[in-house]
């Protein structure tokens, strides 16, 4: 972060510097800064070249993106500071729609295997509810409290380094609303609130959305002011071609084009010839592109160099320049302890039963860094549409910090929805549809109830109550209980011999009950001890003359205690590029009924563990699989590989038994962006492993390999995969899926 930032744990004061006689009788300027999304960063450009040339600006007044530059710039940074900062951000990571995923719950982040976490809506006794935008605005709005930071206690904009307005829509009336103070963060944010792109933002009652819809280019706001000359610079996008308005997106698009581009010509038509307009050619550049800040400032810089000679009599002398830009300056003062720390705006949540997942604490000093994880942490709950912070004058003259929750409207009941399917060239194929329901808030611990349902080729539903306790461990460990109920079913293909033809083919029914006693490790991940009672049922549908395992119906219990443990840091569930994630499982119990070749003791453990490492565009990623069922034998095999990069080339669990063990190494390149995806990758994977049903197995030393060659994507709707799969001893088959592999 910015050098300037560093020491921002306080408030700030205007220096004072007299003015001249000649800053006393020049004209008041007004700047003039329209919106348009990224294209708005080429008002950099010009607030460069004002400064190059020593042209003060008295008063701003700006819209959406241009809101947000003109505040920055009246909090009294400079252009060189602005253009740093936006150079620096991941656009991407800013507007990504939740936060990172290693600072998630386990319980959220287990879910990123089923559904697509993009995809949420909610229900309610009316129907379906959908999100109020398709863009999350929480990195956003985290950086402009960070650099307004300095300007907390100007709730008056006139007060301000340099008087401010930024101008909004009344979402209820359909009118402007001009916003000359209150909280300078909240009001940036505000009044960038694109229909359908950003959710409108409720402030003092009034739900306000993107300005541009009523006046884009205020002119009429920065005269108000007490502007004498304007410099208006117009950025907006320009009305689309025919070409582009042959979908839903594109004519939407052009609805709200017509609209801005309507109040923008009425506003440029009430400039005087004395008024300077500055309208960058920003050639091919869209609203979107904010990952090319770079282009707009140029071109914003260009502009404006191209129009000094019409601004060469507002030119102040070196030394009035100095005193007027001196009155600008910052000056940082101590910081006093905070005298509270508190929630607002929550009514379907009580944070103040998880305050103990914040770092900050009253009577602490206040620390932003402290602070922005804290508000991070509120987010990666799932329940808020904005987890934001300020920090508040008491009547005594010191700060509080409070924490700004805003529900998310669609919730608490929230449903996700996921697809599997494949498909591959020796005619196999799979599909299943997945629905996810979580009910959160049931009661004011945070109880959660989560419904799960597949139907298709592999069938399965489930549900589970989970309750936080109301005692909390050190270290951010925090005790839980949890009781779950699931049915499935799957078809397995058994083979005697993997590399010979199918044996049978059988389908494997199982009922799990549990009842677990666990802890979280922050975000770390979770440990479970618990009861488990399931109950399987194998039914052999076809079964070939080589089939030596039993021809009716088999049915079994398991029934004991087992230990869980999960830590997952992965950046993403698929195609990650940096973290890890270890997890294992052991039962230790009884087993008893038709399907076992004895009554006797339970022992199984099965773990897995996966890293991924990063340089540019290339990942290196490695994984480990090991299954163990000691005790009483099945008929049947427990554990099974084959599939995508689970022993590739061989199908789901053609290689059988009661032990496993696997490894597999990857490679992995971003190759090209692609729009709604993490972006296009090629990879590769090398495998090896075998099953075994006896320990004494072992000793044979076969390994059997496996490897793939795939070109994917993570998108919106979960991974897409179109691959070659190949084993020495199996051949080549090419395949194609969506869902987890």
């Amino acid at each position: 972060m910015l050098a300037w930032l560093v020491p921002l744990t306080c408030g700030a004061q205007l220096g004072s510097s007299p003015a001249s006689p000649t800053e006393e009788i020049r004209p008041r300027i007004g700047l003039v800064l329209s919106g348009g999304g990224a294209r708005g960063l080429a008002h950099v450009g010009v607030l460069k070249v004002l400064e190059r040339e020593r042209i003060p600006v008295d008063f701003i007044a700006g819209t959406s993106m241009g809101a947000i530059v003109g505040g920055l710039y009246a909090s009294g940074l400079s252009a060189e500071q602005i253009e740093s900062e936006v150079l620096r951000l991941d656009w991407g990571n800013v507007f990504a729609s939740r936060v990172d995923r290693r600072e998630l719950s386990q319980r959220r982040k287990e879910q990123d295997f089923e559904v697509s976490p993009l995809i949420e809506v909610g229900i309610d006794a009316t129907g379906l509810k959908a999100p109020l935008g398709t863009v999350s605005s929480r990195g956003l709005e985290s950086h402009l409290r960070r650099m307004t930071l300095p300007s907390r206690q100007f709730t008056n904009f006139d007060q301000l380094p340099t008087p401010f307005r930024a101008v909004a829509t009344d979402m209820e009336t359909g009118k402007p609303v001009i916003l000359g103070g209150g909280d300078l963060a909240t009001v940036l944010r505000s009044s960038m609130s694109v229909p359908g792109v950003f959710a409108p933002v409720e402030v003092d009652g009034r739900i306000l959305g993107d300005g541009g819809l009523v006046n884009n280019t205020p002119v009429d706001v920065a005269r108000s002011m007490g502007a004498q000359r304007l410099i208006v610079v117009n950025i907006g996008t320009p009305l689309s071609k025919r070409d582009t308005l042959n979908s839903f997106t594109g004519v939407t698009s052009q609805m709200i084009n017509i609209l801005t581009e309507q109040n923008v010509q009425q506003s440029l038509r009430s400039m005087k010839p004395e008024d300077v307009l500055i309208a960058p050619t920003l050639d091919n550049l869209t609203a979107a592109d904010f990952d090319r800040g770079a282009e707009f400032v140029a071109l914003g810089q260009l502009q404006a160099e191209a129009l000094v000679l019409r601004m060469q009599d507002l030119k102040l002398s070196e030394a009035d320049y100095a005193r007027w830009k001196a009155r600008r300056q910052q000056k940082i003062t101590p910081a006093a302890p905070l005298s509270f720390v508190r929630f607002e705006g929550s009514k379907q949540t009580k944070p103040e039963s998880r305050d103990d997942i914040l770092e900050t604490r009253a009577g602490d000093t206040f620390d932003i860094a402290k602070a922005e994880r804290d508000a991070t942490r509120l987010a990666a709950t799932g329940d808020y549409l904005r987890a934001d912070y300020r920090l508040v004058r008491t009547p005594e003259g010191g700060e509080g910090l409070v924490f700004d929750l805003d529900d998310k409207p669609w919730g608490p009941n929230y449903l996700q929805i996921g697809l599997d399917f494949s498909a591959d060239s020796r005619g196999r194929s799979l599909f299943n549809l997945k629905l996810v329901h979580n009910r959160h808030w049931l009661d004011e611990h945070g109880s959660e109830w989560r419904n799960f349902l597949k139907v298709g080729t592999s069938p399965a539903m489930g549900t589970e109550w989970y309750r936080p306790m109301g005692w909390k461990l050190p270290d951010g460990l925090r005790g839980f209980v949890s009781a779950s109920a699931s049915l499935q079913s799957r078809r397995l293909s058994l083979h005697d011999d993997p590399e010979g033809p199918l044996s049978a083919e059988l389908e494997r029914k199982r009922r799990s009950l549990t009842l677990d006693l666990g802890t979280t490790w922050r975000e770390l991940g979770e440990v479970r001890l618990g009861w488990v009672d399931e109950v399987y049922r194998d039914d052999p549908d076809l079964a070939l003359a080589s089939y030596a395992g039993p021809m009716s119906p088999l049915r079994w219990t398991e029934r004991g205690w087992h230990l869980s443990a999960v830590f997952d840091q992965l950046d993403h569930a698929f195609f990650p590029t940096h973290g890890w994630r270890v997890e294992g499982n052991w039962i230790k119990g009884r087993s008893f009924g038709r399907g076992l070749a004895e009554t006797g003791e339970v022992n199984h453990f099965e773990a897995q563990a996966q890293g991924a490492w990063s340089w540019g565009a290339h990942t290196l990623s490695a994984y480990t699989r090991i299954g163990l069922a000691d005790g009483a034998q099945q008929l049947t095999p427990r554990y099974g590989l084959g599939g995508f990069q689970q022993l590739s080339g061989y199908e789901p669990f053609q290689v059988s038994g009661s032990q496993i063990a696997l490894l597999r190494l990857g490679y992995q390149q971003r190759v090209a962006n692609l729009y709604l995806t993490r972006g296009l990758v090629v990879g590769t994977s090398l495998e090896v492993g075998n099953a075994w049903d006896r320990p004494s197995d072992r000793g044979d030393g076969r390994m059997r390999k496996g490897m793939s060659l795939y070109l994917g994507a993570d998108t919106a709707f979960g991974p897409v995969y179109s691959a070659v799969v190949y084993s020495p001893r199996v051949g080549a088959t090419l395949m194609i899926f969506v869902g987890r592999p």
